[in-house]
This record gives structure tokens, C-alpha cells and sequence, in this order.
């Protein structure tokens, strides 16, 4: 039991680490049920996010980090 607690722990310190570093820190963010909010914003264009989110269910908005101004492009 201890060793099942252990893996699942540890399985949810690397997702919460994995988290900021897929949010990025482009104009433009992938988003879909996979990606969640704001999504993979690794996106300078919509182009760029539109082709990415081609064929999939998911959709491209604007990063809100970039749209509030905290980024520089």
C-alpha cells in the first residue's frame, strides 16, 4: 500500500512540475480537454497554433499571460 501511495505521489509532483512548463510563454495557446487552461501556449502565431490544432478537437486562443501584458514577444 505504501509503495501504490509512493508512485501515485510522485506521479503528482512531476504533473504539477510539468504544468508551468507547458502553460509557455508565447502569444497563442492549444487548447482542448488534453491541454486545459490556458493550454500549450508555445504558439508566437495563430498560424502556428491553428496547424498544430488541425485534425484534433482542440482549439487556439490567446496566451492570457500575453494578453494581460506580462510577456514581451
Amino acid at each position: 500500500m505504501k509503495a501504490i501511495f509512493a508512485v501515485v505521489l510522485a506521479i503528482g509532483t512531476l504533473a504539477g512540475a510539468a504544468a508551468p512548463a507547458l502553460a509557455g510563454n508565447a502569444a497563442y495557446c492549444l487548447q482542448s480537454r488534453e491541454w486545459g487552461y490556458p493550454g500549450n501556449c508555445q504558439f508566437s502565431s495563430y498560424r502556428q497554433c491553428a496547424a498544430a490544432a488541425s485534425g484534433t478537437n482542440a482549439t487556439c486562443g490567446r496566451n492570457p499571460m500575453a494578453a494581460r501584458g506580462r510577456y514581451r514577444h
